[in-house]
């Protein structure tokens, strides 16, 4: 039944999608599900991490087009489709006191306008299922906040026809799932961690340990264990197409793949609403869905 299963993953920024969510999405792919990626900005004010590239005066002044590219090449490795909606970038303020807001970015969008763009897309693609962020953006990006805002104003108003009327914005559409990537999480940190420094190896999950503890960070309820260890190489492989974004001999590549694939073979979801039957933990986000597709 997966001619008619659909999956749409709303992300801030183009390298998003392939750090939080990709293998899951790429096993999905191969089993015939359509995914879409909808990226809510250009990614304009993002820094360029990768410090191979820091410094390449072509890349700072075009790096809207050089993050396009990025995305196209990543779009194709995960084989999914992939949609812009055509916020500005609200870059990451720092300081003491934080800075304002730049004028006319993501963040500072008025939220049920800005859930009416993803509300086309919803009831263009009609998904029944829908991946975002949680409350906390999964950290304080203000556009990863953002992201979270409207995606969940526009799962209830896309069947909305009152506040987003079907003439403007589509044909009325309701999913039925919406979760949070929950991929960076505690359990899984800890597994890694321990299984590096079994096996003698340098973890670099030490200091983030750390910070999470000093935070005084909330776990999340982790609903949904999806199995994708079969793709994780897709996985790294879209990331690294993000090149600004990603070194590739930095940390997010210091454990073995094989030790990931025998540690922790999933990537995780925090289920936030469904309007159909399910039973948890879940090992599919179509779950109460497939059988009736």
């Amino acid at each position: 039944m997966t001619d008619h299963l659909r999956l749409m993953a709303v992300h801030a920024h183009p390298d998003d999608e392939s750090s939080k969510g990709a293998a899951t999405m790429a096993k999905y792919v191969s089993e015939g599900v359509d995914v879409l990626v909808v990226t809510c900005t250009g990614g304009e004010r993002g820094s360029i991490l990768n410090p191979k590239l820091q410094g390449d005066q072509y890349i700072e002044e075009h790096i809207h087009e050089v993050r396009k590219r990025e995305m196209d090449e990543a779009r194709e490795i995960l084989g999914v489709k992939q949609e812009w909606l055509g916020f500005i970038d609200s870059g990451l303020p720092e300081g003491d006191p934080l800075p304002p807001l730049p004028e006319g970015c993501f963040a500072l969008e008025d939220v049920d306008k800005a859930a009416g763009e993803l509300v086309k897309k919803i009831r263009s693609f009609r998904p029944q299922v829908i991946t975002t962020y949680d409350e906390n953006g999964g950290y304080p990006h203000p556009d990863h906040i953002m992201t979270h805002k409207i995606t969940m104003v526009a799962f209830e108003g896309a069947a909305d026809t009152e506040k987003y009327p079907e003439s403007e914005y589509g044909t009325a559409y309701q999913p039925l799932k919406v979760y949070y990537n929950q991929g960076f999480n505690r359990p899984r940190t800890e597994a890694l961690h321990q299984a590096m420094l079994d096996r003698g190896l340098e973890s670099p999950y030490g200091e983030w340990l750390k910070r999470w503890d000093d935070s005084g960070h909330k776990d999340r309820t982790l609903t949904t264990y999806v199995p994708c260890a079969d793709f994780f190489e897709i996985r790294d492989k879209a990331l690294i197409a993000h090149a600004t974004q990603i070194d590739p001999d930095g940390g997010w590549f210091r454990v073995p793949m094989e030790l990931q694939k025998e540690v922790w073979p999933t990537e995780e979801y925090e289920l936030a609403k469904s309007l159909v039957d399910t039973s948890l933990p879940e090992d599919d986000l179509f779950a109460g869905i497939r059988d009736n597709a």
